[in-house]
């Protein structure tokens, strides 16, 4: 008998892997096993692969095909990124500017920069965690090198307004990178729409495989590259391509491409289900993040004086993120939740539910009745 599994509900956290991206890439673990800087047929045809990826990638983000460089992720894009550019512009100034509800694959690269003498200017966030751009605006100095802001929260959903960061940066003439990795497959990102510099993405929350990436660098945008070795990837990223994940990671941005409607449009509707649910069957409860202006496949709900980490204990049968962190001492609350200013008696029961293409209505009734179940025990 086949083991009954959770119902998943932590896309956010990561995604399986696509059936039409897993087919896709079992040549390239078997037949296609070439280094792409061979000259003979298994080398070409390797190439080939990465030409054609670099292209899928770049037609989800409506940029060139030479604009996009292969990584492992989004955290060494992230670090490529701010890193590289305050490296590359470091006689132009030492400013970087971001925000307080980033991923720590920013944070922890502006700290790193700060004890190098760079000068981080951190922005708060409103209730919904979102930026005013004029706070940005009016951080903005002549040293000011970098604005990195990510796209959407990856604990609450909430959208940052990056069309109107961005035309601040250009007033500026300064670089602006956002982390995209929570966006892409979700909502439409298209790199000249939103007018950033440079974007990074990470395969493994949009159905490829994990430990791949892309940084996305507008042409004329100077980075310095953060290893040396070979010529590969432009000679910012050197080492031999990840050919099978690669691929993987192509055919993931031919679905989105192709199929990005039909994804978020679903993952909206599975989503409001939920909240509806919740919101009827259990009494003190809030959904954190921001109304609109958020992803549609995320649900981050506080449930007062309740444990996050011993409600999810008691229902095994749901898999979800807890919004805080629990040790021997104290329970640790979000910085995210932190900066957002939600309640303790609230952020203390914030679990974060996370809904993905292949959620279906059944599983979200259970969750609910689970969740309504275990409050009425309460």
């Amino acid at each position: 008998m086949k083991e009954k599994l959770p119902i998943y509900l932590d896309y956010n956290a990561t995604t399986p892997i696509a059936p039409e991206v897993a087919e896709y890439m079992k040549p390239f673990l078997t037949d296609y096993f070439g280094n792409p800087s061979s000259s003979h047929y298994f080398g070409v045809r390797a190439k080939e692969e990465i030409v054609k990826a670099r292209k899928s990638v770049a037609d989800m983000l409506n940029c060139s095909a030479e604009e996009i460089i292969f990584t492992s992720g989004g955290t060494e894009a992230n670090n490529l990124a701010i890193k590289g550019i305050a490296e590359a512009n470091i006689s132009k100034g030492n400013h970087i500017i971001t925000s307080t509800v980033e991923h720590p694959a920013v944070l922890n690269v502006c700290k790193y920069l700060e004890s190098k003498d760079f000068e981080i200017t951190i922005i708060p966030v409103d209730q919904y965690g979102r930026v005013n751009p004029k706070d940005v605006e009016d951080a903005i100095k002549p040293e000011t090198i970098l604005i990195t802001i990510m796209h959407s929260n990856n604990e609450v959903g909430t959208s940052q307004p990056i069309e109107e960061i961005s035309e601040i940066a250009k007033r500026h003439k300064v670089i602006f990178h956002t982390d995209c990795a929570q966006s892409i497959g979700k909502v439409k990102i298209d790199v000249k729409e939103l007018g950033v510099d440079l974007l990074s993405v990470a395969g493994h929350k949009f159905y490829a495989p994990k430990g791949v990436g892309v940084l996305y660098i507008k042409i004329g945008t100077k980075v310095s590259n953060l290893m040396q070795g070979a010529g590969h990837e432009r000679g910012l990223r050197p080492g031999t391509e990840n050919i099978l994940e690669i691929a993987g990671l192509g055919k993931a941005a031919e679905l989105v491409k192709n199929n990005l409607n039909e994804y978020s449009s679903h993952m909206l509707k599975m989503r409001n289900r939920f909240e509806k649910g919740v919101l009827e069957s259990c009494k003190n409860v809030r959904v954190n993040g921001h109304p609109e202006n958020r992803l549609p496949n995320t649900s981050n709900i506080g449930f007062k004086d309740i444990s996050a980490y011993y409600m999810l204990s008691q229902i095994p049968q749901i898999a979800a993120s807890p919004g805080s962190a629990c040790n021997s001492k104290e329970v640790q609350i979000s910085n995210v939740l932190k900066q957002m200013n939600v309640p303790i008696e609230f952020a203390e029961g914030t679990i974060r539910f996370s809904f993905g293409r292949t959620t279906k209505e059944e599983e979200i009734d259970r969750a609910v009745m689970l969740i309504g179940e275990f409050i009425k025990r309460k």
